[in-house]
């Protein structure tokens, strides 16, 4: 790839941008919101360094995976099949399934909360219908380039009504501040384990490779491109999970956490109270819509992220698992679109036991899992300089990685003691 044919010789900074706000936005899901929620409402601003360290580590691990394909021209599940056992092949399979049916039910009855605090026409569990099939409808009869589009689109609103509600609230900027110092509050461990553990994604990490393919990224040229992607991405990512702590730390420190859609109704009605003294009553009461419309982008997105994206997931490992590993997934084709409908419609099931928050809670839980995984996996393939050679991990990747394989070990196994 000559200079000229790179991501920026296409059009510059802008046009780079967009497989990179696809992962904020798909990361910055219903398990991130929630988890930051509890994270203000129990320690106020104190864990704010946990959300940005979070997305650090996010950051470094989506790296590795861009790095890997730019550097082999092969997806990490391709590699992962070449290099490594029937075991884990095994493993990695049965995980697959048993997460993209979790995190379907727990994703589509997130937007069912959204959206009835949003708007309370319908109950949580028809919303949540409705959302899964409009998503499907989307990725089953949109391009890519319609996917991205939107999701641009939804995080420019993310963006703007998050950070907005966040400013309204009127927090204590020296506080947010002080936040930025590492620290542990008595009896927080478990909470910046879940926080920083689920900020940024799981799973969902690996789609992007598929996303920078359909861009027609490729090689070691692209690599500048692809961080600054990510970069942008994951500044996203930290911002939207501190606005949430914020905004939770103001409305709810020291109230605990309401259940159901209740915290986020009890979130816009303060944002709605202090738009009103700011600005006037009928700027208050649009204010309080304009934050939960910001909820609902945030997990909309990760819907859309995850039809679109898991699916490349299974056919992908499908095919390398047959030794016919494909230089680019259908997204028509009927292994890609028979795992979007599993996405879409059997985790609807789970909106039957009317608990949908625990199902928030569980999808984070199997995500979290998978972490410990990915970031031992990129410590050994992309330190092979025989495979990925002079975009080999370097001393700030290496450490990177430890760090995340450490954090995440810890977060899979307090999330097991906690379910046993």
């Amino acid at each position: 790839m000559s200079l000229n044919d790179t991501p920026f010789g296409r059009g510059g900074f802008l046009r780079v941008l967009g497989p990179g706000l696809a992962i904020a936005a798909t990361g910055v899901g219903a398990g991130d919101l929630l988890a930051a929620m509890l994270a203000g409402a129990d320690f106020g601003m104190t864990l704010v360094w946990v959300v940005v360290a979070g997305a650090a580590l996010k950051l470094g691990l989506n790296e590795g995976v861009a790095r890997w394909q730019l550097a082999t021209g092969s997806t990490l599940l391709e590699g992962w099949c070449r290099n490594l056992g029937w075991p884990f092949k095994l493993y990695f399979l049965v995980y697959l399934v048993v997460w993209s049916f979790i995190v379907g039910g727990g994703l589509v009855s997130a937007c069912g909360v959204a959206a009835h605090a949003l708007w309370p026409v319908l109950g949580i569990a028809p919303w949540a219908v409705l959302h899964s099939l409009a998503a499907l409808a989307l990725v089953w009869f949109g391009r890519y380039r319609v996917f991205e589009g939107v999701m641009k689109a939804l995080v420019g609103v993310m963006t703007l009504t998050l950070l907005a509600s966040a400013v309204l609230v009127g927090p204590d900027p020296g506080a947010i501040l002080g936040g930025l110092v590492p620290h542990l509050p008595p009896a927080s461990a478990a909470t910046v384990l879940s926080l920083m553990g689920g900020v940024g994604g799981s799973v969902t990490l690996l789609a992007y490779g598929y996303w920078i393919r359909e861009r027609r990224w490729s090689g070691p040229a692209a690599l500048s491109a692809v961080r600054l992607d990510l970069a942008v991405g994951y500044l996203l990512t930290g911002l939207f999970g501190v606005a949430m702590l914020v905004v939770a730390a103001v409305v709810l420190g020291g109230r605990g956490m309401p259940p159901g859609s209740e915290a986020l109704v009890a979130c816009a009605a303060a944002i709605r109270d202090a738009a009103g003294v700011r600005l006037g009553a009928a700027a208050g009461a649009w204010a309080g819509l304009v934050f939960l419309g910001g909820v609902w982008a945030a997990v909309f997105t990760s819907v859309l992220g995850v039809w679109n994206g898991v699916p490349y997931l299974f056919a992908d490992f499908l095919g390398a698992l047959r030794g016919r590993p494909e230089a680019s997934v259908d997204p028509r084709g009927a292994t890609y679109r028979s795992f979007l409908l599993y996405l879409a419609l059997p985790p609807l099931s789970l909106l039957v036991l009317g608990r949908p928050i625990w199902v928030i809670k569980l999808y984070t839980l199997t995500g979290g899992l998978f972490m410990p995984l990915l970031a031992a996996s990129l410590l050994w393939l992309n330190s092979r300089r025989s495979l990925v050679g002079e975009l080999r991990n370097r001393a700030l990747s290496t450490m990177v990685l430890l760090l995340a394989l450490a954090l995440f070990a810890a977060v899979a196994l307090r999330e097991l003691a906690d379910l046993l």
